[in-house]
């Protein structure tokens, strides 16, 4: 098992490192706040942190921040309360236990035997049931596999009509970006949206700043648009340093230009109210009828507004 040294904080736990988790069974989940995918298997790792903790189970967190927003220490403790996370959580600010595990991925589960020896790995979402027949075999237990189940962001993705893929905003990892003429980048400019929109692809209105990681809204009144064919539509957004501290950002989601009613994500209304206050991912839309292609358009009443990733469920 590789050192746990750099760890710039810990949360629910003093520090720890291998010598003192030998004989222990340790089970390593690389996590960031706002990765949807860290999201829908957290309720998986909770159920096995608490069903197995007395049989030698040590589960450890590691949150490696993917955006800058996500270093906040504070945000990442609220992520912890609302999660219900009990286990201890390693702060990776300066991604030194990425580094030691040579990991690449959120999330990402390394299974630690009682002499220290990583013995089983998984990346991203699924394998659930092998998983902790996994845990269970280092254990030396046998029982019935134990039932978990996501709410709300938590929830299993609709796979079979999900054809929408993640989209980031950000020149860096960007792509199908809908808007007509040139992206400026790390510069504010006006944006229009194009007469049709296609499927995958997303669009802005009004004037933001194109920037490596994220879109920033300059001019209160600007909206985003995406065509998309899924159950659930997310977005990460965070206020911009330039906000008032504090003040809360009113935004507006419309689906197929009208409101979404009975298909409202949890951070919005029926009439698509919704208000933006910290850096995390928001739930705009749960389709509760046929899955088919909508397209959505989020509008901010203020400037001082950062978006960074599109997720579909």
């Amino acid at each position: 098992m590789p050192s746990l040294g750099g760890a710039t904080g810990w949360i629910n736990s003093a520090p720890l490192d291998p010598a003192e988790l030998r004989g222990s069974v340790v089970l390593v989940d690389f996590w960031t706040l706002t990765c949807i995918n860290w999201l829908r298997t957290e309720p998986h790792v909770r159920a096995w942190s608490q069903a197995y903790r007395d049989a030698g189970l040590v589960v450890i967190g590691v949150h490696t921040p993917e955006f800058s927003f996500e270093h906040d220490i504070d945000r990442v403790r609220q992520a912890v309360k609302d999660r219900a996370i009990d286990y201890p959580v390693a702060l990776d600010n300066d991604y030194g236990i990425w580094t030691a595990f040579d990991n690449h991925y959120w999330p990402a589960l390394y299974f630690i035997d009682a002499d220290g020896i990583i013995r089983d790995r998984h990346f991203g979402e699924g394998r659930y049931g092998e998983s902790e027949r996994v845990i269970q075999r280092l254990l030396g237990v046998e029982r019935g596999l134990v039932s978990a189940e996501g709410l709300g962001v938590e929830a299993e993705a609709d796979w079979e009509h999900l054809r929408t893929p993640e989209t980031y905003l950000g020149y860096g990892r960007g792509e199908n970006f809908a808007s007509p003429g040139p992206v400026a980048f790390d510069e504010r400019r006006r944006y229009d949206v194009p007469d049709r929109v296609r499927l995958g692809h997303w669009a802005l209105a009004g004037e933001w700043t194109v920037g490596r990681e994220r879109v920033v809204l300059d001019r209160g009144g600007g909206s985003i648009l995406y065509r998309f064919h899924a159950r659930d539509a997310h977005l990460v957004l965070a206020p911009a340093s330039t906000s008032a501290a504090g003040e809360p950002i009113p935004f507006r989601v419309l689906l197929d230009g009208q409101a979404p009613g009975p298909s409202a994500g949890e951070d919005i209304d029926e009439d698509g109210n919704g208000t933006l206050r910290d850096g995390r991912l928001y739930q705009l839309v749960r389709v509760r009828d046929a899955v088919r292609e909508r397209t959505l358009q989020i509008t901010f009443g203020v400037p001082g507004v950062e978006a960074y990733v599109f997720t579909f469920g």
